[in-house]
């Protein structure tokens, strides 16, 4: 496929990037997938425009974007509702639509959730590093030179696939709510007995609060502090996009997409994958409790997702 100018970032928004799947295989190494943080917006974005799922997005944060078009293309914007405007109208979420030569995608700011995804059908180009084009800001890699997007960027787009017959949109019941008060399923930590009883009591029945401080690498949480047993540091070991560490203030701290590939602090838990999207979408000042699920449990409802996304994969490719 060749790349064609598909648009001009004429306001960058407040952090945004372009980000795929991630770049698996490279953790042993040290480098983080890095990837987008809602992995659910991200596909459903992709299979709404007819893609496969796995084309570059720009994933956008709290302020959106201005981006004026110089090509016609088919696009969808979902995730946290940031208020999607065209030419300064109202347009859907989670539905697919056509932008014209001379349009402007713009955002009103956020009513529920905190990142927004826009695909096109095609996928957006991107610097390519290990297998993937999603933007690493802290090694500089990926996506537009590794780095947000900036005001006069030129973003390139994929030839599409096809034309869209016609427009593509979810039914309600798989469209996410995003709320102020938020459940996380998890599975229990390897340093959960590093946690006295009340410090687990303490984690499983009181809410804590997103911190300001929160970001792609990790998000902070401030509360009822939960305590340790001893010490909170161990030898460094494996964490994982969801893993829940707590330091020695007793706050935990939920790891994300720009994780570290390895922590020296104790693990008490991991959200779940299929809850992810929803850790993703946390705004500061949002609560966050926590219920802990068997590993028996968060399997089933994994590959109960992944039944539910290859049923609407396939819906979508039949509109194409």
């Amino acid at each position: 496929m060749t790349e064609k100018a598909l648009c001009r970032v004429k306001k960058p928004g407040l952090f945004t990037t372009i980000q795929d799947a991630g770049r698996t295989g490279w953790q042993k190494k040290g480098i983080p997938p890095a990837g987008v943080m809602d992995e659910y917006a991200f596909k459903m974005a992709n299979f709404l425009v007819g893609n496969e799922g796995q084309e570059a997005v720009l994933e956008i944060t709290m302020l959106g974007p201005v981006l004026r078009f110089t090509q016609a293309a088919v696009m969808a914007v979902t995730g946290g509702d940031l208020q999607p405007l065209l030419n300064n109208k109202k347009t859907e979420m989670w539905h697919s639509f056509l932008v014209k030569e001379g349009d402007e995608l713009s955002f009103a700011g956020v009513k529920s959730g905190a990142r927004a995804y826009i695909a096109v059908q095609g996928g957006f180009a991107g610097n390519e590093v290990l297998g993937s084009k999603s933007t690493y800001t802290k090694a500089g890699i990926g996506g537009m030179e590794g780095r947000a997007l900036q005001a006069d960027d030129i973003l390139t787009g994929l030839s599409p696939l096809s034309e869209l017959k016609r427009c593509a949109w979810l039914e309600s019941t798989l469209i996410p709510s995003y709320r102020q008060k938020t459940l996380l399923r998890v599975t229990e930590g390897p340093e959960a007995d590093a946690f006295s009883r009340d410090g687990l009591y303490t984690f499983y029945t009181r809410s804590f609060r997103v911190a300001n401080e929160s970001d792609r690498m990790g998000c902070r949480l401030q509360g009822p502090p939960v305590a340790h047993v001893k010490q909170a540091d161990i030898l460094s070991d494996a964490v994982d996009f969801g893993t829940i560490q707590v330091a020695a203030d007793g706050c935990p701290m939920i790891l994300m997409a720009d994780r570290q590939t390895t922590g020296g602090y104790t693990r008490i838990a991991s959200v779940i994958q299929v809850d992810l999207p929803k850790a993703a979408q946390l705004l500061p000042g949002h609560e966050v409790t926590f219920q802990k699920v068997s590993v028996a449990r968060a399997h089933y409802l994994l590959k109960e997702q992944r039944k539910q996304l290859a049923s609407i994969a396939l819906a979508s490719m039949n509109m194409l």
